[in-house]
């Protein structure tokens, strides 16, 4: 059934953003902050893994470390008010970056499409010599 859920609330996501799935992504998440059922349906497949993950990293130390290494040792005095709206300012900080312009990975490039280049002289040079070897193996 929540798979089933899931699947509708995408649907819709989808016709509302007229087939644009980046923008339905970002329904999609806009609507798990208010909708835990479809947060759960979407999650469960992947709960187990993240459970044992996190479980893992408490247990061997690594939470304490990174966390250590990444508060300064004021962070610590800080209210717990203060604390919990640095966390509510996080999840709006993952939606403005995920409505913002799309991001460049690599050596993608947004100008126009390169034309192609000749092929060289020594290139043609080295598939002849190739190709002469082989005529005289045949």
């Amino acid at each position: 059934m929540s798979l089933e859920y899931a699947e509708n609330r995408i649907k819709e996501a989808l016709k509302l953003n007229s087939g644009n799935q980046i923008k339905a992504r970002q329904q999609i998440i806009a609507w798990t902050y208010e909708d835990a059922k479809l947060l759960h349906a979407l999650a469960k497949p992947h709960l187990s893994g993240i459970v044992a993950y996190n479980i893992e990293r408490v247990a061997s130390g690594r939470a304490d470390a990174a966390r250590s290494k990444s508060e300064p040792k004021k962070a610590a005095a800080q209210p717990a008010q203060k604390q919990q709206v640095k966390e509510e300012n996080f999840g709006m900080e993952i939606l403005k970056a995920l409505a913002g312009s799309s991001q460049m990975f690599g050596l993608e490039d947004a100008g126009a499409p390169r034309k192609k280049q000749p092929v060289s002289q020594a290139h043609l040079d080295a598939i002849k010599a190739m190709a002469a070897r082989q005529k005289k193996t045949d």
